[in-house]
């Protein structure tokens, strides 16, 4: 269906399912011997049931919530008529060809099919009646209605023969009625057995030689029975409210399963001589269950039979609700490895199977302080419990909290933008692994008090002023949430500046501002400095020369400062003077710079000595030499 399905039904023959839905009305056949839809038909209001009164679909009455019968036969819409009050359902009784109509009336509207005309209505004793059903063998017609009552007539006499009390037989020991029960669903079996259910969620099974009933069964869920079935093989009733679908032997009220589906219900229809159960949902698609212990696959999805057989072919392995799955690391933690091989341990994969109460004895033993630990736990859970109803605090980081605030605002603002606009939604500092060692390494703190920021943000003060009123509010809740006090309503927040970012005067006055504080907190920090140097007591300062070092004057670092604290074209000129540098003109109008490197003192007297040395050496060769000549020259006289 387009979006619900309201009622489904199967034709006595079991070839067509027809369902009815919204939105727009409309009903829906499905031929199930071609597994397709097999016509469609939309209608002008909304149907709230119809019946099926041929084998297949060549004959259907459908009642309208706008008081409107509708007949339709197998081409098409035939008849259209009015009945004086609001229907709710209606029943066909096939040996006289009526109709019978029940709603917002005391009377039991009767249209009589073959001779095409109304007849006298049945007046009950009810203000309004619900549902009416019609006993199959013998022909009694049954209504129920808004006070609780079952009224039982003869369509032969027009006679009421009978009245149940439903809503007082329907009360016992364990039920809580808050209202009085109203009968919601009616259905026979058989000469003699009747369903009836109520709207409080109780279903109650009559023998019709009896005001009593024979049982009463409970769904506990409070909500009004929707339908009811009988299942004659296993001798089941099926009975569904909005929530769940129960089913439970007629003998002793037993239940033998239940079916829970993910939307509410609307209607159930048992496939006749199956165990096919179809359902009416709150859900585009209708719901088909199929149950093999109630019966087999219809004939024409026999091939669900095949699949169960192969299901039933790999069983899967004993589940032991009474035992404990546990290791050998779990053994050797309760002390009971000597069991390894004993009939109390039974082997299973990686572990064994041990009972359940002997595993408790054992923990017990171990650990005797188990049961109070557990009593801690349940009480810890119940205070997060209480404590998640309370005011939500904000959970800021230990660093740079402030920041945190303004990114959960701008959060925040975010978010209220993108209900208005769709934008594009970009990644959250505080969320990114990237920037979570900005709020956990205090060295990242900001530190606001700097002349770079106060310069760089001047409007940062106005606005910071409101979030730490909200983070100095914020840190007071959190220190009471952890003393467990309750917490305070809150105060009304500041009213927020109306002066825009964005206006260049304010920006600049608030420029100036923070300058002027700057120079007067800097001539104050001036002031104090002077103020020490002149309280403190110059004391005279050791420094150890290293070896092989000459002691130089303070001067020379001195004079070095100063020279490093000039421009480069003044320290030029220095080192020209020098004669250091020597600056000359290249071919292509440009300068170039050619430096000499200062030699240190320890250079110097290693050059003065070399020289010495090779002055001495020039010496001595020279003596050398005039001492040779003198000696030839003494030879030669001889």
């Amino acid at each position: 269906m387009p979006t619900v399905c309201t009622t489904i039904k199967v034709s006595k023959d079991g070839q067509y399912i027809l369902a009815t839905g919204t939105y727009k009305p409309r009903v829906r056949c499905y031929d199930t011997y071609q597994l397709s839809l097999k016509f469609e038909r939309c209608l002008d209001s909304e149907v709230v049931t119809f019946e099926i009164l041929s084998d297949d679909y060549s004959k259907i009455v459908f009642l309208h919530n706008d008081r409107y019968i509708e007949f339709h036969s197998q081409s098409g819409f035939y008849y259209k008529t009015r009945i004086p009050k609001f229907g709710r359902d209606f029943s066909y009784h096939y040996p006289s060809c009526d109709l019978y109509f029940v709603g917002a009336s005391s009377e039991v509207y009767r249209l009589n099919l073959e001779q095409g005309r109304y007849l006298n209505p049945l007046q009950t004793d009810a203000a309004e009646n619900n549902v009416c059903d019609i006993n199959s063998v013998h022909g009694l017609f049954a209504t129920g209605t808004i006070e609780g009552r079952v009224e039982c007539w003869d369509p032969r006499t027009r006679n009421r023969v009978g009245l149940l009390d439903c809503a007082l037989n329907s009360v016992t020991a364990d039920s809580e009625i808050n209202s009085l029960p109203t009968i919601s669903a009616l259905k026979f079996n058989g000469a003699l057995t009747m369903a009836v259910g109520t709207t409080t969620g109780q279903v109650l099974l009559y023998d019709l030689r009896s005001d009593k009933p024979l049982l009463v069964k409970d769904h506990q869920y409070g909500l009004p029975i929707k339908s009811v079935h009988f299942q004659d093989s296993l001798d089941l009733i099926l009975s569904a409210d909005s929530r769940i679908v129960k089913m439970w032997n007629k003998n002793s009220g037993k239940i033998f399963t239940s079916l829970e589906p993910e939307h509410d219900l609307n209607d159930v229809c048992l496939y006749p001589n199956s165990g096919m159960l179809l359902t009416a949902n709150e859900t585009p698609k209708m719901g088909i269950y199929y149950i093999p212990v109630l019966g087999p696959a219809p004939r024409w999805c026999s091939f669900l039979d095949n699949l169960t057989e192969e299901l039933e072919e790999n069983p899967e392995s004993t589940v032991y609700d009474d035992y404990k799955f546990v290791t050998k690391k779990d053994l050797e933690n309760l002390g009971l490895t000597h069991l390894i091989g004993s009939p109390f341990l039974r082997a299973y994969m990686h572990g064994f199977f041990m009972d359940i109460r002997l595993y408790h004895k054992a923990k017990l033993m171990v650990n005797p302080f188990a049961y109070e630990e557990y009593r801690k736990d349940k009480i810890r859970q119940k205070i997060e419990e209480t404590r998640a109803q309370r005011v939500q605090l904000k959970k800021l980081p230990k660093v740079n909290k402030e920041l945190a605030l303004k990114l959960i605002e701008e959060e925040e603002e975010k978010q209220k933008s993108t209900w208005k606009k769709k934008v594009k939604s970009l990644p959250n500092i505080l969320t990114d692994d990237r920037f979570k060692v900005m709020f956990e390494n205090p060295d990242f703190q900001v530190d606001e008090e700097s002349e770079e920021f106060r310069l760089l943000n001047p409007l940062v003060s106005k606005i910071s002023e409101k979030r730490k009123k909200k983070l100095r509010l914020l840190e007071q809740q959190e220190l009471r949430e952890k003393e467990e006090e309750e917490e305070p309503e809150g105060k009304p927040s500041d009213a927020e500046s109306s002066e825009s970012s964005d206006d260049e005067k304010a920006w600049v006055e608030e420029v100036r501002k923070q300058r002027r504080l700057l120079q007067q907190e800097e001539k104050v920090k001036r002031q104090e400095r002077l103020k020490e140097d002149q309280q403190t007591v110059l004391k005279p300062q050791f420094y150890e020369i290293k070896a092989g070092e000459e002691f130089r004057s303070f001067k020379d670092s001195a004079t070095k400062q100063k020279l490093m604290n000039k421009t480069l074209e003044d320290r030029l000129k220095i080192e020209a003077k020098n004669g250091t540098l020597s600056v000359s003109d290249t071919t292509v109008d440009s300068k170039q710079l050619t430096f000499t490197l200062k030699r240190s003192e320890q250079q110097k007297k290693q050059q003065e000595a070399e020289k010495l040395h090779r002055q001495e050496r020039k010496r001595l060769r020279r003596s050398a030499g005039h001492l040779k000549s003198r000696h030839k020259r003494g030879r030669s006289f001889h």
